[in-house]
C-alpha cells in the first residue's frame, strides 16, 4: 500500500498524463471493453505502517495470459541494464494489477485503459507476428512499441494506443522509481543518516541573513 500511494504521488508530477482519457473503441482489433471493478475499498484510515501483499485489500485483476503481457510491456519499457534490473524483477507487474483493482475514481479510470490496451497489444501482436506478445524478440516488441512511444507522432489510426502506452508508461516509470532499486538508478540516496555534515552552504546562510555558530 505504502508503494500505490508513493505511485499515486509521482502520477501527479507536471509532465503525467491525464487519467481516463483514452479508450480503445469496443470490437477494434477483437478488444472487447475492460469489466469493472466491485471491491470494497480499505476505508479513510488505512494502516500504512503494516506490511500488505497483494490482493489483501481487494481481488486482483489480471489473469495469467494479461500477467504475461504486463511482464513484457514494462519490461520493453525499462529492461535490465547497468543501472539495474528489469521492471517485472522489482515487482512493477503487481504494482500495476493491484492499482486497476483498487476500487477509487483514479484507479477505476485507468483500469478500462490498461486493460484494453493490453488486448490491444495482443491483438497486434497476433497481427503482426502471429504469436502472443510475451513471445516476441525484442525487436519485435519494440517494432510495435516504437509505433505508438509517441502520441503526436503516432498515425491516426494508432492515436488511442498511443495514449494507452502513455498511461500504461507513466504506471510503469512511478512503479518502478518507488523502489529502493529504481532509487538507485537514479541516484537518489533518500532519508539515510549522514556520515559528517558541515550544516548550510555558506552561501545559503548569507542570502538568509543568519550566522552559523560553530560549538
Amino acid at each position: 500500500m505504502q508503494w500505490v500511494m508513493t505511485a499515486v504521488a509521482a502520477s501527479a508530477l507536471p509532465g503525467s498524463t491525464a487519467r481516463a482519457e483514452p479508450r480503445v473503441a469496443p470490437g477494434a482489433a477483437g478488444v472487447t471493453p475492460a469489466p469493472a471493478a466491485t471491491p470494497h475499498g480499505y476505508g479513510v484510515d488505512p494502516n500504512l505502517v503494516k506490511g500488505y501483499q497483494p490482493g489483501d485489500f481487494w481481488p486482483l485483476t489480471f489473469s495469467e495470459a494479461q500477467r504475461k503481457s504486463t511482464a513484457a510491456l514494462v519490461d520493453t519499457i525499462i529492461p535490465s541494464d547497468d543501472l539495474g534490473p528489469a521492471a517485472s524483477a522489482v515487482g512493477v507487474v503487481e504494482m500495476i494489477d493491484e492499482w486497476i483493482s483498487a476500487p477509487y475514481p483514479q484507479q477505476q479510470g485507468d483500469r478500462p485503459i490498461i486493460l484494453e490496451g493490453l488486448a490491444w497489444i495482443e491483438a497486434e501482436s497476433d497481427r503482426r507476428f502471429k504469436k502472443p506478445f510475451a513471445e516476441l524478440s525484442g525487436e519485435q516488441r519494440r517494432a510495435i512499441c516504437d509505433d505508438i512511444c509517441l502520441v503526436s507522432a503516432a498515425r491516426p489510426p494508432l492515436a488511442i494506443a498511443a495514449k494507452f502506452f502513455a498511461h500504461f508508461r507513466d504506471l510503469c516509470a512511478s512503479a518502478y522509481y518507488a523502489t529502493p532499486e529504481g532509487w538507485k538508478a537514479i541516484g537518489y540516496v533518500g532519508n539515510v543518516p549522514l556520515d559528517h555534515f558541515d550544516g548550510p552552504p555558506p552561501e545559503v546562510l548569507e542570502k538568509l541573513g543568519v550566522t552559523q555558530t560553530v560549538q
